[in-house]
């Protein structure tokens, strides 16, 4: 699996958009593999998604990075109520320094 990743991107709108432009030009993406899920509400996924740089308690600093066939590990958060979908990788911080739309998950 591919996914477009942005660093320090402030909420999922802005990364939809980014998402979208990286894709009308052709860009493939990063391979990555989901190493946990995490299931949210409707309102706590909008708290978190209005706001990607929040540090967030779900988030450790062993989240995230590159594994040795050059994936990128990330968390997969999940609105449980719209099934949009979320790629964290923290890359060692207690927030989502690097995030993704996962396919099958865009902003409804």
């Amino acid at each position: 699996m591919r996914a477009i990743f942005g660093r320090k991107i402030n909420n999922l709108n802005e990364l939809q958009g980014l998402t979208d432009e990286a894709n009308k030009v052709g860009v493939q993406g990063q391979r990555y593999i989901v190493t946990r899920e995490v299931y949210l509400n409707d309102n706590e996924f909008r708290m978190f998604s209005n706001d990607l740089l929040n540090d967030q308690d779900w988030i450790s600093s062993e989240d995230g990075g590159i594994n040795q066939n050059g994936e990128v590990c990330c968390i997969r958060v999940i609105n449980i109520d719209s099934d949009e979908r979320v790629l964290v990788n923290s890359e060692g911080y207690s927030y989502p320094r690097y995030t993704a739309v996962e396919k099958g998950g865009e902003v409804k």
